[in-house]
């Protein structure tokens, strides 16, 4: 049948009065609508007429007509409403643009209404109020925290902006009231709360649930189970939600195994994990994220065999601390072998992603270890209560289940892990000494930055390695620390034996102050209590007693230096405990009003109650910061209101607002930093048009800095989205930007070798303004930290840049100085550390943010780098037993041995003293010279002339006297013209064996070339060795003894033996074995003893010589050098002690 060329006819049959006419029109015209619709599209109003007309037989078919018309004129929301009326006739299965652009248009839709019926909640807790700043900021009229945030702010909140309605980045609740007697939830009627909601008959929304329902069954059927799930999270529904994942265990269960005749199972646990990370990686809302996982956490419970690992994974983001005491009790009380091991991992588990409070907490949950079951017939303690608790079991713990309950306790208190952690630091130790005495070399130490700069670098190199080699070696280098330098030469120690709990006291305790009067420098008694934090960091249960001791001391004492010291030290040890106590005594020396006190206090109060969201300290903190004159202390109150409302997300947005608003760029810069830390991670839309917007309009270059630096905190889990974003910013005129542009690239990208950041960061090397230089060095060294030429080939040239700039004497000192702090980045913890602002099991790492935000203040003050070993991460892979023991096994790496090797050491040439140049012999003196020679030649008696003779030329004439292996070496390396051959060769002649030499040393260089050529793919490797993030994806477990009880993802992981009753070999603890070792005659306690006497010696005013005799050992040489008093303050400086020894150090002397 040939085609319509018009549709005049057709059109005209719909004015007839026939129905039976007008339905054939309609059928015509559904068959031609795609090319005719431009004349349709004039008489649209005629069939809009028959639809609405309930006595016309075929209303459906003019619907759906209408519909494909609207869809040709781009009028989406009209074709949708219609195609829906057409019912059936509107058929999902068919494959069109048409049916595809409705179908997408009505799940735009159905997330639009379903948004607003679920609507987001709070941020607190469910018919919480939000916590309100109530004196923070002036009030107007209305209740709003900011007279002139509404009117000034720069950024449209995303309830007005012009994001797709869809997208969960554009549902920001636009006001900040909150009723929860309100239907919805308190902002279901709130006027912009959502994006425009359509208003829809009744009759179409029924249509558009049962497309819906339609559209999720052929998913069902099709195995298309995520599809679903972006939907309903998208649009809030969790009933749709939990019905997929159902639906998904069901159809595990039907499919049946033809070989086993067992359920398949696995899609709807992979569904789960799925819902789960794309919970904790793309949903941005804090409270839809709450809900999401108590549902998750709520189907993991019904399952059969439940998930532990992601039970525990909600449990930790949830703070559920009493749930996560009790899956501990029941695994333990299972009592066989793998439960012990699923225990003890999920106790890792929750030590990595956990708090220091919620640790805390789910200790208390758990049954106590310590006390032992009482004996029959022996009587009752006198403390004994009368009747049990109502939570205490009547029944005694038996004695297998208090021993594991023992290992979890240590376990939560993060004695287990940082002991593995020094042990695989303290066996793997790959740093370069000859690096550090480099850059020693070539910075002069009475320059207190270049001394401070090595002090850094040392620090870094050695982080967590317990290695001090290189303050032993240098003494002399050491004693010119004076004043701050040697504050931070003191706190270096605390980073090189951090996490050394067991030591950690008396290892500085020479350093510690005294309850006697104070002697020595008061910088390195504060510095060693700053150190003391860093050895004990997030994990002070054991030293904040004795901090809080000693603060309160220092308070009466007015030694303001020490004080410093110990704010940051009990900052540090009490991270995240929330304590009040500890809150209320910091808050007690800051309105003394001292400004080198009051930063490191600000700075403290925010440690304390990091991620807290205390609104009671935030006021406190506010008001003081605008009463106060000093810019320090501002400073510090400013970034400790912004570890408070660290992750807090939207309940961080009034204080926010507040700051950024304030006149005082101090406080704004500590808005920016708020900003950073209450959304760092999540890649939130809102916070980077925040920052975008204040880089570039803000009238102060520290806060125009500090807000392009954020990016990399909130997009470090997208790093390759960094560069592009900053990629103009890199070449702004203003210098400020471009280093933070710098980095925001070193942030987010760390340990990455993304090479558009090196692209990047390669010509901001060479940017005339000095500390871009810096930020760029540093920057580059943090992205390719753990980095070999065979992972990025760039890594070998740049290590070259570094050294070359840190020996330039022309070189700017801001660049010297990042350049040290980049060489000891790039080989941080002995070659062994990455830097980690995200655990292992992609959780946010508390401590890596904090200590990389903190870093970034050493723009103002220098101790503050030291805050960069927080994000430091060991990368290693340690398998443990149910036991705790350390069995002897080997994995498996898919690749290469080269590929992922620790980079070769640099060849570092030592300076060596000039060499003389050889003399131009001008021809007139040669010919003197022969003059001569033959003139006592002819002098001589006859009967002496036995040498060559007279034509012969003398090949000793003009040269240096020989001895005669000496002569003979070179008569045969001459005559052969290569190298001597080998002693006790004497069958060949000089020249051919050094020859044949020469052939063989090339043939052995090309066997080399060509093996590794031909490098085998995959090697073995031992339990405690360095497996890189990105070499986790080639390990595998082929030992049929050891399997791992989950999917390992580095760090500790807890192995299942299936041959328990054979012989197991064990590694042994080297770092343990040291510490015993250490209770030898000369011990430690000796040593401290001996600086004592020494200290106190030299405070009597002895003679250095009756001082020496009275020191006995390596600690107190340490102690003369950094507890003497500075040459400013006595008049004289200290003597240089001779060479010592650190106790740590003594397996390296037996190896």
């Amino acid at each position: 049948m040939v085609g319509l060329t018009s549709a005049a006819g057709l059109v005209g049959f719909l004015s007839e009065s026939d129905p039976d006419l007008q339905v054939f029109a309609l059928k015509r015209l559904n068959d031609e609508v795609d090319l005719l619709w431009t004349e349709i599209a004039s008489s649209v109003w005629r069939i809009e007429a028959l639809y609405e007309d309930e006595t016309f037989p075929e209303r459906e078919l003019a619907a759906l007509v209408i519909a494909k018309v609207y869809y040709h004129l781009q009028e989406y929301s009209e074709s949708m409403e219609f195609a829906l009326g057409a019912g059936k006739l509107f058929d999902l299965d068919q494959e069109g643009e048409f049916e595809e652009t409705i179908i997408s248009k009505c799940v735009d839709t159905y997330i639009a209404l379903s948004a607003m019926h679920h609507p987001a909640a709070p941020a607190s807790t469910a018919n919480q109020p939000p916590p309100q700043l109530t004196t923070a900021f002036p009030q107007n009229p209305d209740g709003g925290a900011s007279t002139s945030a509404s009117l000034t702010s720069p950024t449209t909140p995303f309830s007005q902006s012009t994001l797709p309605s869809k997208s969960l980045l554009s549902r920001q609740a636009a006001s900040s009231t909150f009723d929860p007697e309100l239907p919805g939830g308190g902002n279901a009627g709130v006027v912009g709360a959502h994006p425009s909601p359509l208003t829809l008959p009744r009759g179409i929304l029924k249509h558009l649930q049962a497309v819906i329902e339609q559209l999720f069954e052929r998913c069902y059927r099709q195995g298309r189970y995520r599809q679903v799930v972006g939907i309903a999270v998208e649009a809030r529904e969790l009933s749709v939600l939990r019905q997929v994942i159902l639906r998904a265990s069901q159809e595990d269960k039907a499919q049946v195994d033809a070989m086993t005749g067992q359920p398949v199972g696995g899609g709807g646990e992979e569904l789960m994990e799925y819902v789960l990370d794309i919970c904790m990686g793309v949903v941005q809302e804090r409270g839809l994220r709450h809900e999401i996982l108590k549902l998750i956490l709520d189907l993991l419970n019904e399952l059969p065999v439940p998930d532990y690992f992601a039970i525990a994974k909600c449990v930790v983001y949830l703070s559920e601390h009493a749930l996560a005491a009790e899956i501990l009790r029941q695994l333990v009380e299972k009592g066989d072998t793998a439960s012990t091991a699923i225990a003890y991992q999920i106790a890792f588990d929750i030590f990595d992603n956990s708090t220091q409070e919620f640790l805390g907490k789910v200790v208390e949950g758990l049954p106590s270890s310590a006390v032992p079951p009482p004996e029959e017939g022996a009587p009752a303690p006198e403390t004994a209560p009368l009747l049990p608790a109502a939570d205490e079991s009547s029944t005694p713990i038996p004695e297998a289940q208090r021993t594991v309950y023992a290992a979890i306790d240590g376990i939560l208190k993060g004695t287990k892990s940082i002991e593995l952690n020094l042990e695989f630091l303290f066996r793997n130790n790959h740093t370069d000494i000859n690096i550090l005495n480099k850059v020693k070399d070539s910075l002069e130490a009475r320059n207190s930055i270049f001394h401070t700069a090595v002090t850094f670098c040392n620090a870094f190199m050695n982080a967590g390695t317990t290695s001090d080699v290189f303050f032993r070696n240098n003494l002399e280098w050491l004693a010119k620390a004076v004043n701050w330098s040697k504050f931070t030469a003191t706190a270096a120690l605390g980073v090189i034996h951090r996490g050394n709990l067991s030591q950690g006291m008396k290892l500085l305790e020479p350093y510690l102050p005294r309850d006697a009067i104070v002697a020595g420098s008061v910088y390195s008694q504060g510095g060693s209590l700053y150190a003391l934090g860093l050895i004990y960091a997030n994990h002070g249960t054991d030293v904040l007693d004795y901090l809080r001791d000693q603060f309160r001391k220092l308070s009466n004492n007015g030694e303001e230096v020490v004080q410093h010291g110990g704010a940051l030290g009990l900052g540090l040890a009490g991270m995240a405990t929330g304590s009040e106590e500890i809150y209320d005594e910091l808050k007690s020396v800051l309105y003394a009003d001292s400004a080198l006190n009051g930063e490191a206090v600000g700075l403290a109060m925010g440690l304390v109650m990091l991620g807290t969201g205390n609104t009671k300290a935030l006021e406190s903190m506010i008001l003081y910061a605008h009463e106060t004159q000093h810019e320090k202390i501002v400073r510090g109150l400013a970034l400790g209101m912004a570890l408070i409302m660290f992750g807090r997300q939207e309940a961080a947005d009034e204080l926010m607002d507040g700051l950024l608003n304030d006149p005082d760029p101090t406080l704004r810069y500590g808005g920016i930093m708020t900003l950073a830390m209450a959304y760092c991670g999540t890649g939130s839309n809102k916070a980077v048009r925040k920052l975008l917007h204040v880089a570039v309009s803000d009238v102060s270059d520290d806060v125009r800095r500090v807000a392009v630096m954020s990016l990399g905190f909130i997009l470090f889990r997208k790093p390759s989205s960094v560069p592009r974003m900053v990629e103009l910013l890199s070449e702004s005129y203003n210098p400020h930007v471009r280093y933070g542009a710098a980095m925001a690239l070193g942030i987010s990208c760390a340990g990455t070798g993304l090479d558009e950041a090196i692209d990047l960061l390669e010509p901001m090397i060479k940017d005339p303004t000095d500390f871009v230089r810096q930020g760029a060095l540093i920057a580059m060294a943090m992205i390719l930290v753990q980095q070999n030429e065979a992972m990025n080939p760039k890594v070998g040239a740049i290590r070259k840049t570094l050294q070359r700039i840190i020996s330039d004497r022309h070189e700017d000192a801001m660049a010297k100085f990042g350049c040290a702090l980049a060489l000891g980045i790039i080989d941080a913890g002995g070659r062994n550390c990455t830097i980690g602002l995200q655990t292992q099991t992609g959780n946010l790492n508390m401590a890596g943010i904090v200590g990389m935000a903190v870093f970034t203040q050493y723009w103002y003050w220098f101790p503050l780098t030291h805050f960069l070993s927080l994000s430091f991460t060991p990368t290693s892979i340690v398998g443990l037993d149910h036991e705790l023991g350390l069995p002897q096994f080997t994995f498996h790496c898919a690749t290469r041995p080269s590929l992922f090797d620790y980079p070769p050491e640099q060849e570092t040439k030592t300076d060596q003293a000039p060499q003389k140049v050889a003399t131009a012999v001008l021809s007139t003196t040669a010919q003197a010279k022969r003059r001569a020679q033959k003139k006592e030649k002819q002098q001589r008696p006859e009967s002496s002339l036995t040498g060559p003779r007279p034509g012969t030329p003398r090949a000793t004439t003009d040269q240096m006297d020989l001895d005669d292996e000496g002569a003979a070496k070179a008569a045969d390396a001459k005559s052969g013209d290569a190298r001597p051959a080998p002693e006790g060769d004497a069958t060949e002649s000089p020249g051919v064996a050094s020859g044949e030499a020469a052939k063989k040393k090339a043939e052995k260089e090309r066997e080399k070339e060509k093996e590794k050529e031909k490098e085998r793919l995959g090697y073995d490797l031992g339990n405690m060795t360095r497996v890189l993030p990105a070499q986790l994806k080639f390990i595998s477990f082929p030992e049929p003894r050891f399997e791992p009880i989950k999917k390992p993802t580095g760090g500790v992981i807890l192995l299942l033996d299936t041959q328990p009753d054979l012989p197991k070999p064990m590694l042994e603890l080297k770092a343990k074995r040291a510490v015993q070792r250490a209770a030898a005659p000369d011990t430690l306690n000796d040593h401290i003893q001996a600086a004592y006497r020494t200290r106190d010696a030299a405070a009597a005013g002895a003679d250095s010589a009756t001082a020496q005799n009275i020191s006995g050992g390596g600690a107190a040489e340490a102690a003369g050098v950094l507890t003497a008093v500075d040459e400013d303050e006595e008049g004289e400086e200290a003597e240089v002690p001779r060479d010592f020894d650190y106790l740590s150090e003594d397996h390296l002397d037996e190896e």
